[in-house]
């Protein structure tokens, strides 16, 4: 049912009863959106020995089989979907997506991933490669290491044995499908 209000401001609280209801009924568009956004990596290559698509299977499927949390392999599959906008802040971008579902540690884990991983390559344009000590004392700095060196930046491997995004997309479903806030 379309409200007929033209400004917020005149809202009543009952359009928003129903923008909410049905809003919640339409929760499940997020995943496939994902998806789709996902998918759009398969065409970023950019350079690398592998496309984006690929790079993020690899490091959700080095997650999991690392045995990291379920919250921590849709973070890891989805890390680098911001590239499919900009890849210069592709981090900021992920983390928004990610935050109604997941918890701060994870969430932070995303948004700074660019720095922990630029140990592993900054150097090669003349930036700081310790960019993560700026993050040291955080409660999740541990997990963000961990994430940057063991998964993120050694998956680029075209003869790794990747899931396909079929075996994670029932866990996008389920991620998404339950926002902590709207």
């Amino acid at each position: 049912m379309a409200q007929t209000f033209t400004r917020m401001d005149e809202s009543t609280a009952e359009q928003w009863a129903v923008i909410g209801k049905e809003t919640f009924e339409h929760q499940d568009r997020v995943a496939e959106s994902v998806l789709a956004l996902l998918r759009s990596l398969a065409t970023i290559t950019d350079g690398f020995a592998v496309d984006q698509l690929t790079h993020s299977l690899q490091t959700a499927t080095r997650a999991e089989r690392a045995g990291a949390d379920e919250e921590v392999v849709f973070a890891s599959l989805l890390h680098d979907i911001g590239k499919a906008v900009s890849v210069p802040n592709h981090p900021e971008i992920a983390a928004a997506i990610i935050k109604p579902y997941v918890g701060p540690d994870t969430y932070n884990m995303i948004r700074a991933h660019q720095d922990f991983q630029g140990r592993h390559y900054y150097h090669h344009f003349g930036g700081d490669p310790d960019a993560r000590a700026k993050y040291e004392g955080e409660p999740w700095f541990d997990l963000a290491a961990r994430f940057a060196d063991d998964w993120d930046q050694v998956a680029f491997d075209p003869d790794y044995d990747t899931l396909p995004l079929e075996h994670f997309e029932p866990l996008v479903r389920a991620r998404c499908a339950k926002p902590s806030s709207l």
